[in-house]
């Protein structure tokens, strides 16, 4: 059986997952594909072997020729177009965030009402070095975590954002990770701040957040969203015995000049290809068996929300928060 796949938002993101699953993934195939700008559209779908554009979202994921959906839109169309997914009974790939709020993940939750018809792309759960840190870590093979220092640095931001969307947008990749590599919910947040990029319009950048999680182990995150040199991703965990950390995103080491150097991607799709695939591979593999998927589920989206929505009211008020259950 070969799963017909309709992406709804054929941006960076709905665009290298139409060609990912069109060149690299076993069992499935992109035949359509929605977006507002409809030359956009039109010019991915022109890659495809099979794909046809719709005039917008709620018309693809109605049509009877697509089996399961992958949402890749703006963050704020996510929840009415996973709605229409359900309402239409198909397998939904929601993009992060799964919606900008908690309130509005819990809706995504009851509409669902334990079908299982939602998975989240939280894909770093499937970057095989995160899945290498994780099992280090949960070995104990550094004794206890203690602390953990997270890292997210890009070069420029999309225009528009503010300082609300670093955190629901970027940081949440942070706030799904964390509680997954540490087997540990965050349940208190605090937001900080200082000095601001001259690059960063109005949107206050670099941010650092401090969460705790609820076996007290405490983590920073630093998200610098305008920081120029490349792509960086970074994560380590102490503990109390050895530490264990991610290598830099790259594979070759250039000596030349009397230097040494490594070069950063552009962005996040040639870091985390590997992890998109699997991540594909797998949502694929699960519709086609029947079975639930490994992928993070709507109650992932919904926690990372969570901790999310708590943040923000730390920016706003400065202050302390626990994370609601």
């Amino acid at each position: 059986m070969t799963i017909r796949v309709g992406i709804v938002g054929v941006g960076v993101m709905g665009a290298d997952h139409a060609r990912t699953i069109d060149r690299r993934i076993a069992g499935a195939s992109v035949v359509a594909i929605a977006d507002f700008d409809h030359a956009r559209a039109v010019a991915v779908a022109s890659e495809m072997r099979d794909a046809v554009t719709f005039a917008d979202g709620r018309t693809l994921i109605d049509d009877d020729g697509v089996d399961a959906v992958i949402i890749a839109s703006h963050d704020s169309t996510h929840k009415e177009l996973v709605l229409a997914a359900l309402a239409a009974g198909k397998p939904v790939l929601c993009e992060k965030p799964l919606a900008p709020t908690a309130v509005e993940c819990r809706e995504v939750i009851d509409a669902d009402a334990g079908r299982g018809l939602v998975s989240v792309g939280f894909m770093r759960r499937f970057d095989p070095s995160y899945m290498e840190l994780r099992r280090r870590v949960l070995s104990g093979e550094i004794g206890d975590a203690l602390l953990a220092h997270c890292v997210s640095r890009t070069v420029d931001t999309w225009p528009g954002g503010d300082s609300a969307s670093t955190i629901t947008n970027s940081a949440i990749h942070e706030l799904d990770v964390v509680p997954w590599l540490l087997d540990s919910p965050i349940a208190e947040v605090s937001w900080h701040a200082g000095r601001t990029s001259r690059n960063s319009g109005s949107r206050q950048d670099p941010q650092i957040m401090l969460l705790r999680t609820e076996s007290d182990i405490l983590v920073t995150v630093e998200v610098f969203l305008n920081a120029r040199y490349g792509y960086d991703t970074r994560c380590e965990v102490v503990g109390e015995i050895g530490t264990a950390a991610l290598t830099l995103p790259s594979q070759v080491v250039v000596d030349r000049d009397r230097t040494r150097s490594v070069a950063y991607p552009a962005d996040w799709i040639p870091r985390y290809a590997d992890a998109y695939r699997i991540e594909l591979q797998e949502w694929v593999d699960s519709i086609d068996g029947g079975r639930p998927s490994e992928l993070a589920s709507a109650l992932d989206g919904l926690a990372a929300g969570l901790v999310a929505d708590a943040l923000v009211i730390s920016m706003n008020e400065r202050r302390t928060v626990r994370v609601e259950r």
